[in-house]
């Protein structure tokens, strides 16, 4: 093989940063994220039905389809790009559509940008694109935290889970943890309709999150020294059995106080805090960008150096 696979995942995130996902390709051939978020949307129509089967059984049912199909078209993937030099770098460069190391940058400065000009509006606007709260109200210390709390943990659920899998299983690896990841953000929810459906979705993606949640809060206390302390006490208390550890994290190393009170429409949610210290402003937000990229950086270094290693 040309390249191992550890070479394979570098090529990918350091592609994916640098490129990301060009918007020409969004608009002919929409997004895989897309794709998947299609089948899913079709799949929950004809599954999620007054029928006498148990909605938690049914659920179960879509997640089994979904990674017969995602697990296929990975192992299809990596099956081409074994037998071919070509079809292995068509394959790496398909491959970066499944990281938002450089689309979680960009979403999360297009919150920032107005912010730091006082363009308060924009800023709801723009965070209200990247997180399920309301933001209609939100001042500059909740549109900052909102930020955060979401950069941290998609950086768990966007980078760093898909190439932990890809280093693990390979094509099918990505396409799966992707795949599972989606589900849970289009079924996973608590509500009514969801709440037992979307049961077996929620859980996969916890379990799939599992490791790569704390590898996530890890790579962030090493990138921004003085989170781990928090990270520790903290992670625990958030909702999520993953999403604590990368925002508690981040809380720490910032030195600043991630969650509290929100609203999901219109109903109070009251959450755990994280970390100690005063809320968010906007040289936060900025800081906790620099620490991301710092902590990409070191996933890299860390893969190269599993590369060297081999």
């Amino acid at each position: 093989m040309l390249l191992d696979r550890p070479a394979q995942a570098l090529v990918i995130l350091v592609l994916e940063a640098a490129v990301g996902y060009p918007q020409a390709l969004y608009r002919i051939v929409r997004h895989p994220v897309v794709w998947i978020g299609a089948l899913i949307v079709v799949l929950e129509g004809t599954l999620n039905t007054g029928s006498a089967v148990a909605p938690r059984a049914k659920g179960c049912l879509l997640l089994i389809v979904l990674m017969l199909v995602a697990g296929g078209a990975g192992a299809l993937l990596q099956w081409a790009a074994d037998s071919s030099t070509m079809a292995l770098v068509v394959a790496l460069i398909a491959s970066t559509a499944m990281l938002a190391q450089r689309s979680l940058h960009d979403h999360v400065a297009a919150v920032l940008l107005p912010l730091q000009v006082g363009e308060i509006a924009k800023a709801r606007e723009a965070v209200s694109r990247i997180v399920g709260r309301d933001t209609a109200t939100l001042d500059p210390e909740g549109i900052s935290t909102a930020a955060i709390e979401s950069l941290s943990e998609s950086f768990c659920d966007g980078v760093v889970a898909p190439a932990f899998w890809f280093l693990v299983a390979g094509f099918p690896g990505l396409f799966l943890c992707k795949a599972i990841n989606t589900a849970d953000s289009i079924i996973g929810h608590k509500d009514d309709r969801y709440r037992a459906f979307g049961w077996a979705a929620a859980r996969a993606d916890d379990l799939v999150n599992l490791v790569p949640a704390r590898i996530a809060g890890l790579l962030i206390c090493v990138a921004g020294p003085g989170g781990l302390v928090t990270m520790f006490r903290d992670a625990h208390r958030h909702a999520s059995p993953n999403g604590g550890w990368p925002e508690a994290a981040m809380a720490g190393v910032l030195s600043r106080q991630l969650g509290g009170p929100v609203s999901y429409d219109g109903e109070p949610a009251l959450r755990a805090t994280l970390g100690i210290g005063s809320r968010p402003d906007v040289a936060s937000l900025r800081s906790a960008l620099s620490v991301y990229w710092r902590s990409c950086g070191l996933m890299w270094l860390i893969v190269a150096g599993m590369t060297w290693l081999r």
